[in-house]
């Protein structure tokens, strides 16, 4: 739960750099506060991460993306928040070599990924999910269904914005929104070449700097 406090205040800063800390104006700072409330994150955390990212001594975090391959050719894309990159590419570079991996240069995974967004939100009483479908299809959305309470979009990663306005416009909730990296095509493996794929995963994913992991290993 930790991990993911330092994960939301590192994006409440570079998303407030780049856009302002009033979240009227600020559309993916109000998704942040809404992530933040769905993980539990007190109301006082937030605050004094919105506070901390207006002051003049802010560190500067940059977004960083690592391309490699784990053991058995499985692609790894490594999403970073870094306020020193020089750190962040040593450390990833060694939990690739560590464990029988190596990492690439810019573009030698990415490919296999497709970069998308996703919304969850709260379901409403007397939604018709393929008539709301037929509403949405011009700003982006790709797929969309029930899930439990909740209703499950995926769109372009560069619809995020335009899907945001059309769900808060319309009275729904976000209960969460994301950015994900979904392969196209996933690799087998035995479960043994599982747990060593694994290892590899967890030291990345145990990194401070690190805020997603994500492969073409079948679950």
């Amino acid at each position: 739960m930790a991990r993911t406090f330092t994960k939301i205040g590192k994006e409440i800063a570079i998303c407030i750099k780049s856009a302002g800390p009033d979240p009227s104006s600020n559309s993916r700072l109000r998704v942040l506060m809404q992530n933040a409330k769905n993980a539990s994150m007190p109301k006082e955390d937030v605050e004094r991460a919105i506070k901390k990212a207006t002051a003049k001594d802010q560190t500067d975090y940059k977004e960083v993306v690592y391309e490699g391959y784990a053991p058995y050719g499985i692609a790894v894309l490594v999403e970073t928040a870094t306020d020193n990159p020089t750190r962040t590419v040593a450390n990833v570079r060694s939990y690739f070599n560590r464990c029988g991996g190596s990492l690439g240069t810019s573009g030698c995974v990415d490919y296999m990924f497709e970069h998308k967004c996703l919304f969850k939100i709260k379901n409403k009483e007397g939604v018709d999910i393929e008539e709301l479908e037929l509403e949405m299809i011009d700003f982006g959305i790709q797929e969309i269904f029930a899930e439990d309470d909740n209703i499950i979009i995926y769109g372009d990663f560069e619809a995020f914005g335009p899907i945001q306005k059309y769900i808060e416009e319309n009275g729904f909730e976000i209960v969460n929104a994301e950015f994900e990296r979904i392969p196209s095509e996933v690799k087998e493996l035995t479960d043994e070449q599982v747990a060593d794929v694994e290892k590899l995963l967890e030291k990345l994913e145990d990194d401070e700097d690190v805020t997603n992991v994500f492969h073409n290993m079948k679950e």
